[in-house]
């Protein structure tokens, strides 16, 4: 019976801490970068691709593939001829 009770506050406990630690994730945000610290993320130093024509390319395929045309900004049909 001691077992049973132990586990049952255990568990109780456990979610208690579990729905504070969710409900905590609610509270407002404060922007990590300030308006005018932005600029420097548009750098293009900061891209995450080498070459952005390769990358351009690479993702022209990509759409054309998966039937997702325009999906990420890019131009032209669906069939992958342009």
């Amino acid at each position: 019976m001691q077992m049973k009770q132990r586990l049952l506050k255990t568990t109780v406990s456990g979610l208690m801490f579990a729905g504070i630690l969710i409900s905590s994730g609610c509270a407002s945000i404060e922007p990590w970068v300030k308006p005018y610290e932005r600029d420097n993320l548009a750098d293009p130093i900061m891209s995450a691709n080498r070459n952005p024509v390769s990358f351009s390319y690479t993702m022209h395929a990509f759409q054309a593939r998966e039937g997702a045309r325009g999906a990420e900004g890019g131009a032209g049909g669906g069939c992958g001829c342009n």
